[in-house]
């Protein structure tokens, strides 16, 4: 392993090079220590092909308003394609330099139930993982590389989240603690004890690049980069501070918030930017749309987000200290409507099975139980059941990007109208028997008008 190497990421995908990797940076530059990373990837070696060539190094566009400002980061210092070496990411895991594993491999990576946030053990990636020592899935890495910790008399790494998840952490910690107990009980019990999970919130939007946008790169920059990566001009990241050792990069000095729970941040993140952005993903797509700028430049859907932020989402939030929600949904409403991101409603539709629990879902339930209505987050769920089943409103297929795809265009096929709802809502990795149980009345007929009179008129008359 490169000397430097204090980080070890998992999924090492757009997002976490425009946002986690440029801040880990700035923070080893005022604090010192060797924070350099190591990146991971779990299934294809398209990034490393990309990156090795250039000694890792990338260039990070942010796109504003009134131009774009590049940066080149440098602190990815080598890759590895798990599937090509298992072992050597285990080396390189349970090597005592490295004190963080960070991970963003998305709602999916994670092998859990939704719904539940327990592990599924009937995942594939974990029954693979239960029947040898060389693992597939993220959480069957992170247990054996602590296995292999603990069989040397090493502390344990930090296991640091980077995904839209709510308390993600405490959900890591939970699989990785369930997968460990199925391996080893003594080895759970030594994760628990001696193990750091803290949860994070991170906030910056990142379109996917483009092949234009490495064309335009090189116009722009006089040089080739075959793998930059875009982003907005904010960015947020807030962590709860327990690291095993308080071994970290200093995030304080660089205006990472360190806070003791990160519940209030993610709920607002989570709830009101991603649960916005998945509403209008699918009602902006199905509308038509092929950005949430040009979604948003729609007034009958700048409205929309504004009413749902206003009505549905923040009465059921309890806000960050010190912080302005409304404040925050205007805020939120200017980031969507930059026109320098091009960040595809059908980018942001893919997973949805994994992402409705955490962004739509939890808002939903709470505002039943306080005798609230929500129209528009009803109408977002709809566009997602019309969604899944792979024909937009002019008859032309959807490219369907889920984990449940076939199951969710089987149970789409060969019923009309809203008894569609009803099978879409059995699917029990996504919905609650008794949240399924209070919302279909509810939703049946919003779904009903949906298909009669299309997403955007449909928005119109909320």
């Amino acid at each position: 392993m490169s000397p430097g190497i204090g980080i070890v990421h998992l999924g090492l995908g757009a997002f976490f090079r425009a946002h986690g990797a440029p801040w880990i940076a700035e923070a080893a530059r005022a604090g010192g220590g060797a924070w350099d990373i190591l990146g991971v990837s779990l299934r294809s070696p398209s990034v490393r092909n990309a990156l090795k060539p250039q000694d890792y190094a990338y260039t990070a566009v942010e796109l504003a308003p009134e131009g774009e400002r590049f940066e080149i980061i440098e602190n990815v210092r080598d890759m590895l394609v798990a599937p090509e070496d298992p072992e050597a990411l285990l080396s390189a895991m349970s090597d005592p330099a490295v004190h963080i594993v960070s991970l963003t491999v998305t709602e999916k990576g994670y092998c859990h139930n939704p719904a539940t946030g327990e592990l599924d053990p009937n995942h594939p990636d974990i029954v693979y993982d239960l029947a040898g020592e060389l693992p597939k899935s993220a959480p069957g890495y992170i247990v054996r590389a602590l296995q292999l910790r603990r069989n040397a008399g090493r502390a344990p790494f930090t296991v640091l989240s980077c995904d839209n998840l709510p308390n993600n952490g405490k959900v890591v910690r939970g699989v990785v603690l369930e997968l460990a107990r199925l391996i080893d009980p003594e080895l759970a019990d030594w994760i628990a004890a001696e193990g750091r999970f803290p949860s994070t919130m991170v906030d910056r939007i990142v379109p996917a690049t483009k092949p234009e946008d490495v064309e335009q790169l090189e116009k722009a920059a006089g040089y080739y980069d075959a793998a930059p990566v875009m982003h907005e001009p904010f960015q947020q990241w807030v962590i709860e501070d327990d690291f095993v050792g308080g071994e970290r990069p200093d995030f304080g000095a660089v205006g990472v918030q360190l806070v003791d729970d990160v519940t209030p941040y993610e709920h607002m993140k989570l709830r009101m930017l991603n649960g916005a952005h998945s509403s209008l993903a699918y009602l902006g797509y199905l509308a038509g749309h092929e950005t949430i700028a040009d979604t948003t430049g729609d007034t009958v859907f700048a409205a929309f987000a504004a009413r749902l932020w206003q009505r549905e989402i923040i009465p059921a939030l309890a806000p960050p200290a010190g912080v302005d929600l409304n404040a925050y949904a205007d805020q939120l409403l200017e980031r969507f409507r930059n026109p320098a991101i091009r960040h595809l409603t059908w980018q942001i539709a893919m997973d949805g099975s994994q992402k409705l629990p955490q962004r739509i879902l939890g808002t939903l339930r709470e505002n039943l139980d306080a005798g609230r209505e929500s129209p528009g987050l009803l109408l977002a769920l709809a566009a997602w059941m019309r969604y899944v089943g792979g024909t937009d409103e002019n008859g032309d297929p959807i490219d369907v990007q889920d984990p449940l795809a076939d199951r969710l265009r089987k149970l789409s096929d060969d019923v009309r109208g809203a008894d569609k709802v009803s099978r879409l809502l059995s699917v029990r990795e996504v919905f609650p028997a008794d949240l399924a149980k209070r919302i279909e009345p509810l939703l049946r007929p919003v779904f009903t008008g949906l298909i009669e009179k299309g997403a955007r008129a449909s928005v119109s008359e909320l």
